[in-house]
C-alpha cells in the first residue's frame, strides 16, 4: 500500500532532506548538498523567497517504509513574468515504482488545482540558483555540488506520469590550455583599449563584494532575465545567495569588467570543484568538514563554471572574447586543469559559442518536464498526517 504523507513536522523536514542519502547510498556520481542549506531552504524563517513564493512537501510510503519524496513551489514573480498558473516540482525522488512516482506526483497536481493553478514544470526550484532540471543524459558522471543527480529510470517514471519535456539544459567538460591563444589576447587588447575598459580592483573579498555585488546582480537580471525559469533577485534573495556561497568564493576566480565609468559589463565565477569533499562527509558541516572545504578551495585543480555574463548591448563587440581572456589567466595561474560549465539551455547559443576557445566536451543533459492540467479533475483528498 502507498501512502503519501505531507511534511508539517520537524522530523518529517529531516526525513524529507535525508531520503537521498538513503536512496543514493554507494553511488559514486552522487553528491550530497549541504544538509544545513537543505534545512533552511524549506523554511519560512530562514528562505526569504518565501516573500514571492509558496510550497509544499510530500513523502511518500510504501508498506510502512519511506521510498519518495517531492516538493511543489508556485513561484509568484515568474507566473507574472509569463501570465501564467504554474507550479514547480522539486526535490523529486523516489524508487523505481511508477506507482510511487504517480502518488508523489497527483499529490503535487491536486495541490496545484486547488490553488488554482494548470501547468506543473520542473525540476525547477525557488530561483535559477537553486537546483534544476532532471539528468537525461551523462548518468556516469559524477555532479556538481550545485545540482542534483539522478538515476536513468526517472525518465520513464516522468513520461509514466504523463510529463513531456518542455526544455533541457546541456553541460560541458573544459580543458584548460596551457596558455591563451594569442588570438584571444590581441581581441581582448584591442577591445580595451577601444572602450577604455578594465578589471575591477580586487582588495579583499568582503570589500569586493560589498562594492560591486550590486552591479553583478543587475548584471545577472539584464542578461539572463529573458531566459526559461530565470526569476529577477530581491535585495534580500541577493544577500542571501551571497551568504550562501561566500565560504566557497575566491577572488582568484571571479573575473569582472568594468567600463570606464565603473559599472559592471562583464562577470564570471568559478567555484573550486568539492564533490569529493562535500561527499565524504555527506553534506553535513562541521569543524571538519570545513576544515577540509577551505583546504579544497585553497588548492583547487578542477572547477564548476557557476555563471557567466556580459551585458547584451556588449556581446558583439569583443567582450566575451576579453572576459574569457581573464578567466583562462585565472585558471592557468592557478594551475587549473579541468572546469565544467553550469547549464546551459539548449537554445542558448551566444554562451555555448564561448566554449569553442576550449577543447570541450558534452557530458551532460537535464531536461524541465511539463504537464498541462486544465482537463483533469481533482484526485482523492490528500491525507495529511
Amino acid at each position: 500500500m502507498i501512502e503519501i504523507k505531507e511534511v508539517k513536522t520537524a522530523k518529517q523536514r529531516k526525513l524529507f532532506v535525508d531520503f537521498p542519502t538513503k536512496l543514493y547510498k554507494g553511488v559514486k556520481q552522487y553528491v550530497h548538498p549541504l544538509r544545513s542549506s537543505e534545512l533552511e531552504l524549506f523554511n519560512p524563517k530562514k528562505n526569504v523567497s518565501f516573500e514571492d513564493c509558496e510550497a509544499v512537501y510530500f513523502l511518500a510510503y510504501k508498506d510502512g517504509e519511506l521510498v519518495g519524496r517531492i516538493a511543489g513551489i508556485i513561484q509568484r514573480l515568474y507566473n507574472k513574468k509569463v501570465n501564467e498558473k504554474r507550479v514547480r516540482f522539486t526535490r523529486f525522488d523516489a524508487i523505481n515504482d511508477k506507482n510511487v512516482a504517480k502518488a508523489l506526483f497527483d499529490s503535487v497536481e491536486n495541490w496545484a488545482k486547488q490553488k488554482g493553478m494548470n501547468i506543473i514544470h520542473g525540476p525547477m526550484g525557488f530561483n535559477d540558483l537553486d537546483r534544476e532540471g532532471m539528468l537525461v543524459e551523462g548518468f556516469d558522471e559524477i555532479a556538481t555540488f550545485e545540482e542534483a543527480y539522478n538515476f536513468d529510470y526517472y525518465k520513464d517514471l516522468m513520461e509514466y506520469c504523463g510529463y513531456k519535456k518542455e526544455i533541457d539544459w546541456i553541460e560541458f567538460k573544459l580543458t584548460i590550455p596551457k596558455e591563451i591563444d594569442p588570438k584571444i589576447n590581441a581581441v581582448a587588447d584591442a577591445v580595451m583599449k577601444k572602450y577604455h575598459l578594465r578589471n575591477a580592483q580586487k582588495t579583499s573579498k568582503n570589500a569586493f563584494l560589498r562594492y560591486y555585488q550590486k552591479d553583478i546582480f543587475r548584471l545577472l537580471d539584464e542578461a539572463y532575465g529573458p531566459l526559461y525559469g530565470v526569476v529577477p533577485y530581491t535585495d534580500k534573495v541577493r544577500k542571501q545567495v551571497i551568504d550562501q556561497f561566500r565560504l566557497f568564493i575566491s577572488l582568484d576566480f571571479i573575473s569582472v569588467i568594468v567600463d570606464e565609468k565603473d559599472e559592471v559589463i562583464a562577470f564570471g565565477f568559478g567555484i573550486p570543484s568539492l564533490s569529493e569533499v562535500i561527499n565524504k562527509y555527506e553534506g553535513r558541516l562541521n569543524l571538519k568538514s570545513i576544515f577540509a572545504l577551505l583546504k579544497a578551495i585553497k588548492h583547487p585543480v578542477e572547477l564548476d563554471l557557476a555563471l557567466i555574463a556580459v551585458k547584451p548591448q556588449w556581446q558583439s563587440r569583443g567582450v566575451p572574447a576579453l572576459i574569457i581572456r581573464e578567466m583562462l589567466s585565472s585558471f592557468i595561474r592557478n594551475g587549473i586543469k579541468t572546469c565544467e560549465t553550469n547549464l546551459n539551455l539548449e537554445n542558448n547559443i551566444h554562451i555555448q559559442q564561448l566554449w569553442k576557445h576550449f577543447e570541450h566536451r558534452q557530458h551532460k543533459r537535464r531536461r524541465s518536464w511539463i504537464k498541462h492540467l486544465e482537463e483533469q479533475s481533482i484526485s482523492e483528498p490528500i491525507e495529511n498526517n
